[in-house]
């Protein structure tokens, strides 16, 4: 299709210098130098020490970057400088703000199944190259600025967290972009390519968003990305830049075949709020209706239990499950579930956790979708309820409210299935695992949870109604 690739290393990785910083400035100056040495702005050489001049007599200087994970970091990154050039970037799954890859609401988080993991382990991973300033490197960033800034007692928003946050960066983008990310990502989550794709989309320049059923990974489809780069690489008027905004592949659908969307969240979709009937310690109920005086159920938190146990467990003092009634017709969910639990605990720092299930829960087939059973899940540190900057460590026994956005989602739940709110609190597969036995008690009435529904109350009203 007359592409050239060129692959480049990022600082601290294979023959490039410098050390890794995951986000700082370093890290997004090394792309934008290859894309001035391609427009001929930069020199380049055959070798780290030699003299001999290599230029890029081959290109036109239209660049366009993608890659998936950390790559696509480091194409948003680029874009960033609004370097002169850089025409079109695809980010797929990139990790655009390390604080919430490790963090979520002020607590402490972890990608699935890394327990423990932080923004240290992960530049050992990317450190792969540069053995001359390893040992300097190692002293001074991982080992000083890492140690001292990122601060794993309180989890707390700061200055070393921010400066590596892409969503403050983002005024000099001039390329295009197609956001790409998987709604059940569960490595780096979902919000984190729609926090930027907000961001950007009421700008001037063409900006869209591709968001899949799967997890972690999954470029658009050949077709969509291809004509990205012809229209912005090679002239041509295919007028990607216009249409939908949002598209989006269907449960059931094949990933080269998504669903075009004005936008996302769908436009159609409205917030509707769910409020909570007791049950505990079986399942309770989830009602738009707001039932009076349910008073108050309390969590015994234990990591050994999984959250996917929990949600099968019929009774537990483990979690709180309360469920809907039956979809009678599928519900359309487009957007970020908002919770508002008002909680204490026993002691003065406790995890808090939430899951969104379709129910009955379904074991895993060999053909099983990630979409089967869970629909979002989100986490918060009760001590930053008012402020994730900001620390204010609870008191026992009294209650607090605290309000959070559950990871975004675009998922249609079918009929026949009913939806669950879990309240728990330690995440086996996600949070630290504090000492079991502290009590998370959950006063009813005023808790709730807010869901953006396409078609709104009356979808959710016609939803639950027998034919």
């Amino acid at each position: 299709h007359g592409y050239i690739l060129v692959h480049a290393a990022s600082p601290g990785s294979e023959l490039s210098e410098g050390c890794p910083s995951m986000g700082l400035d370093n890290e997004s100056l090394a792309p934008k130098a290859v894309v001035d040495w391609l427009n001929g702005r930069a020199p380049g050489f055959t070798s780290l020490e030699g003299n001999e001049r290599v230029e890029a007599y081959w290109t036109t200087g239209k660049v366009g970057m993608t890659g998936v994970s950390h790559p696509g970091t480091f194409a948003l990154a680029a874009a960033s400088t609004g370097v002169d050039g850089l025409e079109v970037v695809i980010p797929v799954a990139a990790n655009t703000s390390p604080y919430h890859y490790y963090r979520s609401n002020g607590l402490v988080r972890h990608p699935l199944g890394y327990l423990g993991e932080d923004i240290d382990y992960m530049y050992d991973i990317i450190h792969s190259g540069n053995d001359v300033r390893r040992e300097w490197c190692d002293a001074t960033m991982r080992d000083d600025e890492m140690a001292k800034g990122m601060d794993r007692i309180t989890g707390d928003y700061n200055e070393f967290w921010r400066k590596r946050d892409y969503l403050h960066d983002l005024a000099p983008v001039k390329a295009a972009v197609l956001m790409g990310h998987g709604l059940n990502d569960w490595n780096v989550m979902p919000e984190h390519g729609n926090r930027i794709y907000q961001a950007l989309k009421g700008r001037s320049q063409n900006t869209q968003l591709f968001l899949h059923q799967g997890g972690h990974g999954g470029y658009p489809p050949k077709k969509m990305m291809n004509r990205w780069f012809a229209q912005y690489l090679h002239g041509q008027k295919n007028e990607v830049e216009k249409g939908p905004r949002a598209w989006i592949v269907r449960e059931d659908a094949d990933r080269s075949e998504p669903t075009a969307y004005d936008d996302f969240p769908n436009p159609a979709s409205a917030p509707v709020t769910f409020h909570l009937k007791k049950g505990a310690p079986n399942h309770g109920e989830l009602l738009l209706g707001k039932p009076s005086k349910q008073g108050r159920e309390t969590v015994v938190d234990n990591f050994s239990f999984s959250g996917a146990a929990l949600a099968q467990a019929e009774w537990t003092e483990h979690r709180l499950m309360y469920v809907t009634p039956e979809l009678t017709k599928p519900l359309h969910i487009s957007g970020m579930p908002n919770i508002t639990v008002r909680m204490a605990s026993s002691k003065p720092a406790v995890n808090l956790s939430v899951w969104v299930v379709s129910m009955p829960w379904e074991e895993k087939k060999k053909d099983g979708k990630i979409t089967d059973n869970i629909i979002t899940r989100g986490w918060s540190d009760p001590q930053n309820r008012h402020s994730i900057t900001e620390s204010e460590p609870l008191v026992p026994g009294e209650f607090v409210d605290v309000t959070f956005d559950l990871q975004p989602d675009d998922q249609i739940i079918p009929a026949g299935q009913k939806i669950g709110v879990m309240i728990f609190s330690s995440d086996k597969d996600y949070t630290l695992w504090p000492d079991p036995g502290t009590r998370l008690t959950v006063d009813l009435d005023p808790t709730s949870v807010t869901f953006p529904i396409v078609g709104g109350e009356k979808a959710v009203s016609e939803a639950f109604i027998e034919d």
